[in-house]
């Protein structure tokens, strides 16, 4: 992507390690899924995801053009080999020479923290790639359909290299985890017939006590 950058230099066994970077919002999203998209290769629409991948289908005609003085290019190939993810921006800016990452998304901001993770792993393969820091992205949601504007902190940064590490260890153990049934999630969800989340949930603890409190009490 950066005409001017050296490219990296790794080993066949580092290149093999890699992990789509999709997966650490999946990850961070749910375990399971993430487990069901990358180890059992699964995947089903819904009408959140169709919604999603004709917001990405814009961004991922490689492209390039200068408006303003700030260079763009869509779809440029990732890779860190620190972090141990491969992957595609939807968007890159360059601005004064200095990328700056933009994630295309669906709906609206999210209370939980998939999206800035993913958009975060960006920003480090682009700070291993281009060597020089990246200190802020932003995240373009289709229902505002402005850019939100996300800054790679350190506490951000130990969040998404958290993730990741326990994503590359999942996916590598080749286990999917126990479902957890959340209506919010699981409702939205376009696997949610092949992950039966209601039926295989593992319940909590304090759940199960009182089921078998009830049914002591009962005899």
């Amino acid at each position: 992507m950066d005409r001017g950058a050296a490219p990296l230099q790794s080993g066949q066994g580092e290149e093999d390690d890699l992990i789509p970077l999709s997966a650490l919002q999946h990850w961070l999203f749910c375990p399971r899924q993430c487990a069901l998209i990358h180890v059992e290769q699964m995947w089903a629409e819904n009408r959140f995801t169709a919604e999603g991948r004709l917001l990405h289908d814009r961004a991922h005609t490689p492209k390039a053009e200068r408006r303003r003085g700030v260079r763009t290019l869509t779809a440029v190939p990732l890779r860190s080999l620190a972090l141990g993810v491969t992957g595609v921006a939807d968007v890159v800016e360059l601005r004064s020479g200095r990328p700056y990452p933009v994630e295309y998304k669906r709906g609206k901001p999210k209370a939980h923290r998939a999206d800035e993770v993913q958009l975060c792993a960006q920003a480090l393969c682009l700070e291993e790639m281009f060597g020089v820091a990246v200190p802020e992205g932003a995240l373009f949601y289709g229902e505002p359909r402005r850019h939100t504007p996300v800054a790679i902190d350190d506490d951000l940064r130990a969040l998404t290299r958290q993730v990741a590490a326990e994503a590359r260890a999942a996916l590598a153990a080749g286990r999917t985890p126990a479902a957890q049934y959340e209506k919010r999630k699981c409702s939205a969800c376009s696997l949610i017939d092949a992950c039966r989340p209601k039926a295989t949930a593992t319940p909590n603890a304090a759940a199960w006590l009182r089921r078998a409190i009830a049914g002591a009490t009962e005899e």
